[in-house]
């Protein structure tokens, strides 16, 4: 296990390298779902889909579009656990089996129920996809850069939006029913890449861990952080916390959803609500009827898929600058503008189409680009960076698959009643999404902290909500070092064992299990540089109010940096982002 063998490395590539491969690779989950949202935008409009499905009307085409959204949520509230049994990669695989099946069923459907089955057996995998991707992302990346990988992983779900478009445009030349079976054959193409892909990539290192694969953990852990190096400090730091935060983990016992609600609440609260605001933003209206809209303000036929082609391209474009700002500005201050800038740009879409002038059908195209725009750049990618990197480890697929269920159960409500609201109030369906906007600043100003640069290990200070389990010094067998054996890194660990005379720094040298912002008078005596409390932002027991009330209290003292816990002065870890 030398930092050059083979087996210690993916292909040669070890640290920021292999982080930005794989995901860049598992992108292709989300690109999928991206895909999907666009493709069916640009073939309901099409002469040779309407013929073939016999003119549906504006409800058969909601129902059509927005099936998929109930596979996606049934199976988004079930891969939770799935996710925690089999692993991330392996739900990634078969999320993209299943997404393939689905995609040759609308590919080759001979009637509507043919390809409302294909629809929904595909939701089953994009659920899957979805709720599973953002956190195996979440979970191998370091935390001065997270929220940038995060939002490259979204750029590959604008991606997809943007591609399909482009290829209903390019396939509405084709004088055939091929002018919309080919677009849905992409699917197929594109999921099979990934599935035979999901080999390749690495495993989360804290599910490893978290299922005492210990060996392959440190292996993985070297890769991410240590150059390939299982000796390396930084990758013993980091398993020392991961493994440390999973044993405490363990003594509370199994996390159940009630007591998630319980004990997690405004966690669970922020992970759900971030995706459901963002589907009442309106990004749907545009995303999956985009041609609708340009049809409504004016253009017609070709032109509208033409307009929604450039509009995705500029959607695309909106997505990378967070890459760069996320980490340094944060996640608040994204969401706030950008929710800002969709609720102006919403009432001006509004405005133009109520006028009805000349000038509506150009402006209608400027505006939804703005909105589009700022949605990629804000409550795009943001949503789906939060739920993951603020739950705890013990819970995170759990609660991953909540809030992904709640985006599918929004998202499918914005779908079914986007064409039957255009229809009954017309203008105005852009000033009701524009209202969420404004809820959507107000909830973020006073309820949504700010999670940049804080490790995952450190969420519970952040919080409040650290563990109540308090550790002992004790372990069942002695180890002579961290790799002193063939044995695992940590053998049978368990901390609320006895077994007198036997420390943790016999099991692992250097290590503190001492609570979040405690540190042993053992440690201190030592000087380890090793040693790294948890930084405590919460406030004294006597100083919090209790109760609903209280915690509204707290939460808006807070965000108006009456504590400490605004100033967001958590240091980053020791990894050099060059290697």
């Amino acid at each position: 296990m030398a930092p050059n063998d083979g087996p210690s490395r993916l292909h040669g590539l070890h640290g920021k390298k292999l982080i930005y491969f794989t995901t860049v690779f598992v992108s292709l989950g989300v690109f999928l779902f991206g895909y999907d949202q666009g493709v069916m935008s640009g073939i309901i409009t099409g002469t040779y889909f309407k013929d073939y499905f016999n003119h549906p009307s504006a409800a058969e085409i909601g129902t059509m579009v927005a099936i998929l959204e109930i596979g996606a949520f049934i199976s988004s509230l079930m891969v939770g656990k799935v996710g925690d049994i089999i692993g991330r990669r392996k739900t990634i695989m078969y999320g993209s089996i299943i997404f393939v099946v689905g995609g040759a069923l609308q590919s080759f459907s001979n009637g509507m129920p043919m390809m409302m089955l294909g629809r929904i057996i595909a939701g089953f995998g994009v659920g899957m996809l979805s709720t599973i991707v953002p956190v195996y992302q979440s979970e191998i990346s370091p935390p001065h850069n997270r929220g940038k990988l995060a939002c490259i992983e979204f750029s590959g779900n604008i991606a997809g939006y943007a591609t399909s478009v482009w290829v209903d445009y390019f396939c509405s030349y084709i004088k055939s029913d091929y002018s919309w079976r080919i677009p849905l054959f992409m699917q197929v193409f594109m999921g099979s890449l990934l599935a035979v892909g999901s080999l390749l990539i690495l495993e989360s290192p804290r599910w490893l861990l978290d299922n005492d694969h210990d060996e392959e953990g440190i292996v993985v852990i070297a890769n991410l952080y240590g150059k390939g190096d299982i000796h390396n400090q930084k990758a013993r730091d980091e398993y020392r916390e991961i493994k440390m935060n999973v044993l405490l983990g363990r003594q509370e016992g199994e996390r159940s959803y009630s007591d998630m609600f319980t004990r997690y609440r405004k966690r669970v609260f922020i992970a759900m609500s971030a995706q459901a605001l963002a589907q009442l933003n309106g990004i749907n209206v545009i995303s999956y009827y985009a041609p609708l809209v340009f049809e409504s303000a004016g253009w017609r036929g070709r032109q509208a898929i033409l307009m929604t082609g450039i509009n995705g391209i500029t959607y695309l474009l909106a997505t990378i600058p967070p890459w760069y700002v996320v980490d340094k500005w944060g996640r608040r201050p994204i969401l706030l503008s950008g929710a800002v800038t969709m609720m102006l740009s919403l009432s001006a879409i509004a405005y133009f189409i109520f006028l009805d002038v000349n000038l509506t059908p150009t402006m209608t195209v400027v505006f939804v680009m703005i909105y589009n725009a700022a949605f990629g750049a804000s409550w795009g990618p943001i949503p789906w960076l939060y739920p993951p990197e603020i739950l705890p480890l013990s819970i995170r697929a759990k609660g991953a698959s909540l809030s992904t269920a709640t985006n599918w159960a929004f998202n499918w409500l914005v779908g079914e009643l986007t064409p039957i609201l255009q229809e009954w109030i017309q203008w105005r369906l852009y000033l009701l999404h524009a209202f969420f906007c404004a809820v959507s600043f107000v909830v973020v100003w006073f309820i949504y902290p700010e999670t940049a640069n804080v490790r995952l290990e450190d969420m519970n200070s952040l919080f409040g909500d650290a563990t109540s389990v308090m550790p002992t010094p004790e372990t069942l067998a002695e180890a002579e070092s961290l790799f002193g054996s063939q044995r695992s890194p940590v053998p049978s660990l368990n901390i609320g064992a006895g077994q007198s005379g036997i420390t943790a720094d016999h099991a692992i040298p250097g290590l503190d299990i001492d609570p979040p912002g405690q540190v042993s008078n053992d440690a201190i005596n030592r000087g380890s540089a090793t040693v790294r409390p948890a930084v405590d932002r919460t406030h004294s027991s006597g100083s919090r109010q209790e109760g609903l009330g209280g915690w509204i209290s707290n939460m808006v003292g807070r965000n108006r940096g009456n504590s400490d816990e605004a100033k967001g002065d958590y240091s980053r870890v020791g990894q050099d982002d060059r290697e």
